[in-house]
């Protein structure tokens, strides 16, 4: 089911592209993990996540497992005299706090999910508000994931949104991408230098 919805996504935006001038539908396609590579601070979302990781979810983890242990082993040594209700709220927190170490590694990873989602949200919306630009003032009608787009299809290089958003964001471009944006828009060419006049000759 899944192939069959890729394959209907990947034949609608080679149609469309094609269909597009015709229709007066204009279609820009956008990537937004290349977009956020372009930005320079980016690089540090990766050094903050390992610290996030080794200074908060490691110090986390042994702080439960401690605290496991000790409840543990008060249960076993108090749980004979413990009133019934006592008794069962002392099971039932060590219970979670059992599955929540047996689970640690699916929980880490949502943790730092979280915490990536935090750290790279004031990036996004960067970029949300320029792309909400990019579409306003290019009039363009549908905006499709890059990664939705079928190989054998060719859209336009000028319909790269990603591209104008990073022009838009004064983000730095691969020269060979620049390079490729300029031979597109018509830009690429360097503009002929004025003749130098001849000094006029004696006599």
């Amino acid at each position: 089911m899944k192939k069959f919805l890729f394959v209907c996504v990947a034949f609608a935006a080679v149609t469309l592209f094609s269909n597009s001038a015709s229709a007066q539908v204009k279609i820009g396609y956008f990537d937004e993990q290349a977009a956020l590579s372009l930005f320079p601070g980016i690089a540090k979302i990766d050094t903050l996540l390992n610290s996030y990781r080794l200074d908060s979810l490691q110090e986390e983890y042994k702080y439960n497992v401690a605290d496991f242990q000790r409840r543990d082993s008060i249960f076993k040594k108090d749980s004979a005299t413990m009133p019934a209700k006592a008794r069962e709220l002392a099971t039932r927190e060590l219970l979670q706090l059992r599955y929540k170490l047996v689970n640690w590694q699916e929980y880490s990873q949502q943790m730092e999910q979280a915490k990536y989602e935090e750290l790279v949200n004031p990036y996004r919306e960067k970029i949300l508000q320029a792309v909400q630009e990019v579409v306003a003032e290019q009039k363009y009608t549908l905006v499709l994931k890059a990664e939705t787009i079928s190989p054998y299809a060719r859209p336009n290089l000028l319909d790269n949104i990603t591209i104008r958003v990073a022009q838009k964001l004064k983000l730095p471009l691969p020269k060979e991408i620049e390079d490729a944006w300029k031979a597109a828009s018509g830009s690429s060419t360097t503009p002929a230098k004025p003749a130098t006049p001849k000094p006029a000759g004696k006599g």
